[in-house]
């Protein structure tokens, strides 16, 4: 009888495997280092299921739909395959495609900043003649 009673376990917990929290399936699939922080961003409202904020004990589907905002960046994501575990990467990009429409709009983005990052200043500090200099120059 020990041995039915671990069948049923194991058809429960492959049951259970269907189901699995956002937080976990964000964190399975690599978008965030941790639990932890995937939950945090889940309550911060940096992740979008279905076009509305979720709550991180969401159950994912195959085939939503996911915006999910990491620094400057943007992605919108499709699920492809669910997964609880944490594996390598290669493994992970297979849980999910990224929309050509949001590729195109990050690397637009990360050619702005590029761009913008060349007004910032000088890549050396002003030596002491140098800030004698501007320290004239602001006087007048």
């Amino acid at each position: 009888m020990a041995k039915q009673s671990t069948n049923s376990k194991s058809t429960a917990a492959q049951g259970a495997d269907s189901k699995v929290r956002l937080d976990k399936w964000l964190w399975a699939a690599r978008f965030f280092k941790t639990r932890a922080i995937a939950k945090q961003a889940v309550e911060g409202g940096k992740v979008h299921y279905e076009g509305q904020r979720a709550k991180c004990s969401r159950i994912v589907e195959v085939g939503a739909e996911l915006i999910i905002r990491q620094g400057f960046d943007e992605k919108k994501v499709i699920i492809v395959a669910i997964s609880e575990q944490r594996r390598g990467a290669s493994e992970a990009q297979l849980l999910y495609n990224e929309t050509s429409e949001s590729q195109a709009k990050r690397e637009l983005s990360a050619e702005q900043r590029k761009a913008m990052r060349g007004n910032l200043g000088p890549d050396v500090r002003p030596n002491k003649r140098d800030r004698r200099r501007i320290m004239q120059f602001k006087d007048q």
